[in-house]
């Protein structure tokens, strides 16, 4: 794993670009008690358990109260939470929202709708919204110099097909953070996670910052 910090659009950002091929990622929410994992500390516990090395921990989708992910969640390809195809107000439903997913050795970002129709049986998979890449092409509901202005967290897929997860330090619009996945990340497509509660665990590093205490899907890199 790779972990940096960059700056664009005056904002700071903390990137960790993760190649599958050497590294593990996992998709956690509940342990085998049915107990919330809940914070990235608990993530990394769970990693010591496991006799393993955590790299990185950080939040995966937008989740719904008490702590239910609001959209498809998939872990060691067991289907927790089924694809959300409805209609709704907040982020995750401005449409295209989508799927990041890991698809035997493709891992990838889909529009909701399209990765519905594939019938892909991911291993692992998160659901949020909106997209903020696709195909090259930014979200059209974005506004450049927009005012919205928060904490934001994504995941996109290189054009190499690492995987790249990028947390702002500072709050930054969604265009602003959409046009970093393409434009210095090199991602074709990337996925919104969440706002300001976000976090970033990195052990052993200064760049951590864990945000909330309190998550559902947490996405873990493991050595």
């Amino acid at each position: 794993m790779n972990l940096r910090e960059l700056r664009h659009q005056g904002t700071s950002f903390v990137v960790a670009t993760v190649d599958l091929a050497h590294d593990d990622l996992h998709l956690l929410w509940k342990d085998a008690r049915g107990q919330r994992f809940g914070s990235l500390e608990g993530a990394e516990a769970w990693a010591t358990a496991q006799k393993k090395k955590l790299l990185l921990a950080t939040n995966a989708g937008i989740f719904a109260p008490g702590y239910v992910p609001l959209g498809l969640h998939v872990s060691e390809g067991k289907t927790l939470v089924k694809l959300n195809q409805w209609h709704g107000g907040g982020n995750f439903f401005l449409a295209p929202n989508g799927v990041f997913a890991v698809v035997g050795k493709r891992t990838g970002v889909w529009e909701t709708g399209e990765f519905a129709q594939r019938q892909l049986k991911p291993r692992l998979a998160t659901q949020s919204g909106p997209l903020l890449v696709q195909r090259g092409k930014l979200h059209p509901k974005f506004t450049k110099g927009s005012a919205n202005r928060n904490i934001r967290s994504g995941v996109g897929v290189a054009q190499d097909g690492k995987v790249v997860f990028v947390l702002s330090q500072l709050p930054v619009n969604f265009y602003d953070f959409a046009s970093l996945f393409r434009d210095m990340l090199h991602c074709p497509d990337a996925l919104y996670l969440d706002g300001a509660i976000s976090g970033m665990l990195c052990p052993g590093t200064t760049l951590s910052n864990t945000g909330s205490d309190n998550f559902a899907g947490i996405l873990a890199v493991l050595k």
